[in-house]
């Protein structure tokens, strides 16, 4: 399963046991912790402030508070921070979105420098936003959090895809790294990112200048917890890790009327149900059977009573590959097939818009997966560690290696599932929350100690082969 690479170092394994004994420290007193509106100050405990940053969950480019946490932990360790990325980006997203530009959207990005001698430039990523979610875990330090998303929907808001989780693992990490760094050498970047669920995060960073204004980083990093692999382990794909993902919206046109004379009519109804069925010949008969691809209608809307014909019907899908040769024939055949049904209803030309702003597959590198591999696996345990199929999942930090193709990147997954629970979920019908359900609740204790050790050791590891 893995390359024959060297093992870190003795320093590099010494300061991972500390990451994991700093956890251990963390949770013998997280039992009197009490969650308040005040902000955690540098060098909180990490279990501390992994339940603040649970209790207190901000909604993509709203991320002020944990922001400002991070770059305060980053300042406190000698960092060179700069803060404020992506206001540039959203405010010109706000204005085409809505025509106005509103008070302060987004600029919460931030950039963290360490230069430590020469050596390789590795980049850690970190995203910051939750979900428009309200929390049904019954943890103690759940998120009462009600805010407005940016489409102006108010809801509960809870970190239901353990963006809190990365962030304390990225604290975590950071502290380890500069406390090892007479071991070291080269330049660490540590950035804490927005907007991660809306899929524009990273390009918001990106297009406000963080290859322009930064150092070129040698590799970029990121983790992410997993609701399916146990709490203690650790899983990667090698190559193509997520998909591609767009949002297409079809707007169906006809001509309304009476439901008792609908020969008078073109019905919107019919030709959409017509491309929903036809679409579906795009996987099944146009993409080779071993190519991953999925085409789905998440919404189907249209007419307002029982006996009326609608003038217009609206579809929004939801389209997934690896490979752009793939996305691109998707992407076509949907266009082709959606006017050609409604031509052969003699009915008007929908109107068919792909979201620009898509997020592009995320691509480990080989190379460094392996490296990356053996160095979790000399700390965790090699049996602790394993190859998984990749997932059709998005994820936005693909942006990162999109923008610099040269740039080798990994994204690895964290276990956050207490183990007796996924024990016995494998018999059970009901299964384990998802992530982006109420009920994820992870095992947060090993899952950061696990996080910050994985890490760690990843960053080390590139810093001495370099």
């Amino acid at each position: 399963m893995f390359r024959s690479v060297p093992v870190i170092s003795s320093f590099a394994v010494a300061a991972v046991l500390g990451a994991c004994a700093y956890a251990q420290g963390a949770r013998d007193t997280a039992q009197s912790i009490e969650i308040t509106a005040d902000m955690p100050t540098s060098g909180t405990n990490l279990i501390d402030l992994y339940k603040y940053f649970h209790a207190n969950p901000e909604l993509s480019f709203k991320e002020v508070r944990s922001s400002t946490i991070m770059a305060n932990e980053l300042e406190s360790l000698g960092f060179e921070v700069t803060t404020g990325l992506g206001d540039d980006w959203t405010k010109a997203k706000s204005m085409r979105d809505n025509g106005v530009v509103r008070d302060k959207v987004g600029g919460y990005g931030l950039v963290g420098v360490y230069r430590n001698g020469d050596g390789p430039t590795v980049l850690i990523r970190a995203d910051m936003d939750a979900l428009p979610v309200a929390e049904r875990t019954g943890v103690p330090f759940a998120s009462r959090i009600i805010d407005e998303t940016w489409t102006g929907v108010t809801n509960g808001v809870m970190h239901a895809c353990g963006h809190d989780i990365h962030m304390t693992s990225w604290v975590g990490t950071a502290r380890n790294l500069i406390a090892a760094k007479d071991d070291w050498s080269g330049t660490l970047i540590m950035i804490a990112q927005p907007a991660e669920e809306l899929g524009n995060g990273a390009q918001a960073m990106i297009e406000d200048g963080l290859f322009d204004r930064f150092p070129r980083p040698d590799y970029n990093l990121a983790l992410h917890v997993s609701a399916s692999v146990p709490s203690g382990k650790v899983a990667y794909s090698s190559g193509y890790a997520l998909a591609n993902v767009d949002s297409v919206d079809i707007t169906v046109k006809g001509i309304g009327g009476h439901g008792a004379y609908p020969h008078t009519t073109k019905d919107p109804v019919i030709v959409g149900a017509s491309i929903v069925t036809a679409i579906q010949t795009l996987v099944s008969r146009n993409v080779d059977p071993q190519t991953p691809a999925v085409v789905t209608v998440g919404s189907f809307q249209a007419g307002a009573k029982h006996n009326i014909i609608s003038d217009e019907a609206k579809l929004l899908l939801t389209v997934r590959s690896y490979d752009d040769e793939t996305r691109a024939m998707l992407l076509e055949g949907i266009e082709r097939i959606a006017r050609a049904q409604a031509l052969a209803f003699g009915a008007p030309e929908p109107e068919i818009f792909i979201d620009p702003d898509y997020t592009p597959s995320t691509y480990n590198d080989p190379d460094l997966s392996a490296k990356a591999a053996a160095a979790i696996g000399s700390v965790i345990g090699a049996e602790n560690i394993s190859e998984v199929a990749p997932v059709m999942g998005g994820e936005d930090f693909s942006q990162y290696s999109r923008t610099d193709a040269k740039i080798p990147s990994m994204i690895f997954w964290v276990g956050a599932v207490e183990p007796t629970k996924w024990e016995a979920a494998q018999d059970s019908a009901l299964g384990l929350p998802s992530l982006h359900s109420p009920f994820f609740a992870p095992d947060y204790e090993p899952t950061i100690e696990t996080g910050v050790a994985s890490m760690t050791a990843t960053a080390l590891a590139l810093f001495e082969d370099g």
